[in-house]
């Protein structure tokens, strides 16, 4: 990740040797396909709540999900859903010090737009928003706009997309713009970022086109794994990148946690909502529109979907999210996973729950001292 000086505020540039952010808690659902009760509602003070206790014990930042329609089947999560701008806005005024990052579609605003919207969440967190840039994939969604995603040329666009947006925040006079994608007239903006030359940006990809987009755009690349086995290939994969392009990329990925005092109940409460509970309908939904993507000639890999606990039971745990880490046990289970995660070379990773604000509370006091006295990371009143 770039260094731009000890001064600047973005957390996700500070000391924590493991970072830890929330994940998709501006959707319903989160990260689950679950017919469970308790299933996350994304009620907004419930979210302002558990954003407010992320930020007191100084995680590093709030990840939203950009998303236009739900995942259908009986529970059809992510029906329901907060924007992500305006939700970063919000909850970066409420906030004291967490990074809150706007996920953002390049096909359905422009780099204007966004370039004015992040330099005005900037100025309301001073310096704490972040930029997740999405190409897309899903085309259903983005019938809802009338626009059409071209899977075979969605990185160059977002590339062009992506260039202009920091020429804007980088500052300086008025230019023209007479590229592929954009013909642009007298461009710039005002006030341009308090972070320099522009916000932190994040990537989400796991083909290697989309980490190569990553590389050229990119400080944190936020992609999926299921297994540590994958982590040393794709690490690997990655140090070529930067190589290449010459600028550091730090690895994420995504995790769901289950988190009790015993290893038992939080295996039985994984079981409950993932396996007893599991939305199939939902999961169908996501395989046939990745299957269209890829039938669309898209060289994206697919994405791992069999776990550690699948392998080991047998079952699918269909109420589970694809692609994402299971740690599922004791707060000594979960904190030494995540040392593992560290020890293979994971800058942090983002965290979801069944019911974020009843259950980020004991992954606080649990969890958090734990990695504390592993040295990875330090005590909220020191970041």
């Amino acid at each position: 990740m770039r260094s731009p000086g000890s001064a600047n505020p973005n957390p996700m540039y500070g000391p924590n040797r493991f970072k830890l952010g929330v994940f998709s808690a501006n959707c319903d659902g989160g990260l689950t396909m679950s017919l469970a009760p308790e299933r996350w509602k994304a009620n907004w003070d419930d979210i302002v709540a558990m954003c407010r206790i992320a930020d007191d014990a100084a995680l590093e930042f709030i990840l939203p999900v950009a998303k236009w329609r739900g995942y259908q089947g009986q529970a059809n999560i992510y029906g329901r859903s907060y924007e992500t701008m305006t939700h970063s806005a919000a909850i970066g005024a409420l906030t004291k010090r967490i990074c809150v990052f706007s996920t953002i579609h390049v096909p359905l605003v422009t780099p204007a737009f966004a370039a004015k919207a992040l330099a005005t969440i900037d100025h309301i967190t001073h310096g704490r928003s972040g930029l997740n840039i999405v190409c897309g994939w899903n085309q259903e969604e983005f019938d809802l706009h009338g626009v059409t995603i071209d899977q075979d040329k969605r990185y160059e666009h977002g590339l062009e997309w992506y260039t202009i947006w920091a020429k804007m925040l980088a500052g300086g006079p008025e230019f023209d713009w007479d590229g592929q994608y954009f013909k642009l007239k007298r461009v710039s903006t005002d006030p341009v970022s308090v972070q320099r030359p522009h916000p932190l940006v994040m990537s989400a990809g796991f083909s290697p086109k989309g980490r190569e987009f990553a590389a050229k755009t990119a400080e944190a690349l936020f992609t999926t794994l299921t297994d540590l086995d994958q982590a040393p290939a794709m690490l690997r994969d990655v140090q070529a990148l930067t190589a290449q392009h010459g600028r550091p990329l730090a690895l994420y990925t995504m995790a769901h946690v289950v988190c009790r005092p015993t290893r038992r109940e939080a295996e039985d409460f994984y079981h409950y909502f993932g396996e007893e509970l599991a939305d199939t309908g939902g999961q169908a939904y996501h395989r046939q529109q990745r299957a269209t993507k890829a039938g669309a000639g898209d060289t994206t890999v697919a994405r791992p979907r069999e776990n550690r606990i699948m392998r080991e039971t047998g079952k699918k745990y269909e109420g589970t999210y694809p692609g994402v880490y299971p740690l599922v046990g004791t707060p000594d289970d979960i904190a030494g996973e995540m040392a593992r995660m560290h020890a293979v070379g994971l800058s942090g990773c983002s965290v979801a729950f069944l019911d974020y604000l009843q259950e980020i509370p004991y992954f606080v006091a649990e969890i958090l001292p734990r990695l504390e006295r592993l040295g990875l990371r330090q005590p909220a009143n020191i970041c």
